[in-house]
């Protein structure tokens, strides 16, 4: 039977619950035990895949076609594991499930109320990975903040799954905000005091208070913070701003909230912490040899958390490449064939970003082009790889009114179109090319290079595709389909072969980029950007080791 730790949040959002969710589950990992995280959104949404990149940044897919909370981008980077379906909950698939047994006639007529029906599907969805018998412990991040109205149902839940439980099965760990005033000079503990004080007034009293700060907490307001929220002073955890998210596993081990976690637990015979690896990544991370300036063309730049997995690659492939990679946000809609030189002439690489929409598109065709004639190393992801398609056909192959259907329905030459599945869907949720899918590589090609292999599986998430209709005609120019699904022969990858590294792919390769597995494309364009900027500067490039940590 696994053992539940539940990870709430208090005084304000955006605090950090699924970064010290996923530092305590490293931890336990490394101890030898087997961990997963899952977590519990209070919105109506089904899923966020039809949520507005800026309304609660990018939409993280899994394997099997989930579209979930960016969180459990957090947890896959940190613990290199795959999470599913089951480790993303929201009010409204709670609700819709509820619904659908309401109307299958499946409660007998009874008054549906939110306690018991909406709390015992909410316990049953809590339960399930650890009922699964592949985990020792499950952790369970809870959106929201303590007093939300939303969020009742989820601390009821979980109040009553504490009662149910033994008391060495089942804890909970409280994040708070520890403010300091300038003005007074001191740090504020009442805002806390008042979160636990929310919490035990639902019926839920914590085990482990997580304090966020920005200045260390003496002994003294530890003891304080103990004494008035009624844990042990060594249950106050003190959780500093770190330089980087990776650093906080390692915080969290001096700390020693682990070892309170498992105490708590009654877990014996836990191994010392393995984390070699980890502090390994963090000393080419923090010490890094080469700098190099990778322009992100997007649409969302405004808000960093809409291409959070392809920042967190980045970090992934310049640890290993030892170099430090500085983005250079750079807005799409403010792109034109005038300033596109001025704007990116600085730039050591280039990644055209996804997205929908026509909003910024004709920005990102000409960053593509200046790519693509300036020799500077270019990734296109999704939408980034079909604009590259397109600048390719208007510049190359002569096709001035050549578009995607997505954004031009007219276009004499749809070089990118929708899937003949796609046409019929009138319904946006979950509808898409969700999920895993297998891509069969060309030998002799930079994408086999860099993959080492024939065959690959990646993520997608996307409606639109490269039409092969006009596939020998790219072909013939010199844009190359390096990969294809073996299933339906839809182009997955395109590459020039005169170009130092110059590569779209229709799927999301930064969905699958880890801390201990960093993705072979990020890794081979850091160093390609390396390569580059030597180039400028006359320096002779050294050979990318193939190392893994």
């Amino acid at each position: 039977m696994a053992k539940f730790i539940f990870v709430t949040g208090g005084v304000t959002s955006s605090l950090g619950k699924g970064i010290i969710a996923a530092s305590l589950a490293k931890l336990l990992q490394s101890r030898g035990l087997k961990v997963t995280i899952q977590k519990f959104d209070p919105y109506i949404n089904v899923d966020p895949g039809t949520l507005n990149p800026y309304e609660h940044g990018e939409c993280f897919v899994t394997d099997d076609g989930a579209e979930t909370d960016l969180d459990l981008g957090h947890y896959e980077r940190f613990l290199n594991i795959n999470t599913s379906q089951a480790n993303n909950v929201t009010t409204g698939r709670i609700y819709q499930t509820v619904i659908n047994k309401e109307r299958e006639g499946e409660y007998l007529g009874k008054t549906v109320q939110v306690i018991p029906h909406i709390t015992d599907e909410i316990k049953r969805r809590m339960l399930l990975l650890g009922d699964s018998g592949k985990y020792d412990i499950v952790i369970t991040e809870l959106g929201g903040t303590v007093g939300d109205i939303e969020s009742l149902p989820f601390v009821e839940a979980v109040r009553q799954l504490q009662w149910e439980m033994p008391e060495e099965d089942c804890m909970v760990v409280h994040l708070t905000l520890i403010p300091y005033l300038k003005a007074a000079k001191e740090l504020k503990t009442k805002p806390t005091q008042h979160s636990v004080r929310l919490l035990s007034q639902e019926g839920v009293q914590p085990n482990v208070i997580v304090c966020r700060t920005e200045h260390p907490l003496s002994d003294e307001i530890k003891r304080k913070i103990a004494l008035f929220c009624n844990v042990k002073p060594n249950a106050v955890i003190e959780a500093m701003d770190a330089s980087t998210i990776y650093e906080v596993p390692l915080k969290m081990l001096e700390e020693g909230l682990d070892v309170i976690v498992l105490k708590k637990l009654q877990i014996n015979g836990y191994a010392a912490p393995e984390l070699t690896k980890w502090r390994g990544f963090l000393d080419k991370l923090n010490y890094p040899k080469s700098r190099v300036k990778i322009g992100l063309i997007g649409k969302y730049i405004e808000l960093q958390d809409a291409y959070k997995s392809i920042l967190e690659s980045f970090i992934h492939a310049g640890s290993i490449n030892q170099c430090k990679v500085q983005i250079v946000n750079v807005h799409s809609e403010y792109i034109t064939a005038d300033n596109v030189a001025e704007k990116l002439k600085d730039l050591d690489g280039l990644l055209v970003a996804p997205g929908f929409g026509s909003r910024g598109v004709e920005g990102k065709i000409a960053a593509v082009q200046y790519a693509r004639e300036q020799q500077l190393p270019f990734f296109g992801i999704c939408l980034g790889m079909q604009m590259a398609v397109i600048e390719y056909a208007r510049n190359v192959l002569g096709w001035k009114d050549a578009h995607s259907t997505e954004m031009d329905t007219a276009t004499p030459y749809p070089v990118i179109a929708l899937m003949d599945e796609q046409k019929k869907i009138r319904k946006k949720g979950g509808t898409m090319r969700l999920g895993a899918y297998d891509c069969d590589i060309k030998e002799n090609s930079l994408a086999f290079n860099i993959y080492g292999q024939e065959k690959i599986s990646e993520r997608h998430r996307h409606r639109w595709e490269f039409n092969n209709k006009f596939l020998t005609d790219f072909e013939n120019a010199g844009l190359i389909p390096s990969g294809k699904n073996p299933a339906n022969g839809l182009v997955e990858i395109v590459e020039l072969k005169d170009h130092p590294f110059f590569i779209g792919v229709q799927y999301h390769p930064e969905l699958k980029s880890t801390v201990e597995n960093p993705h072979p494309l990020f890794v081979h364009f850091v160093q390609a950007a390396k390569e580059f900027s030597d180039r400028k500067l006359n320096i002779k490039p050294e050979k990318l080791e193939k190392e893994t940590i």
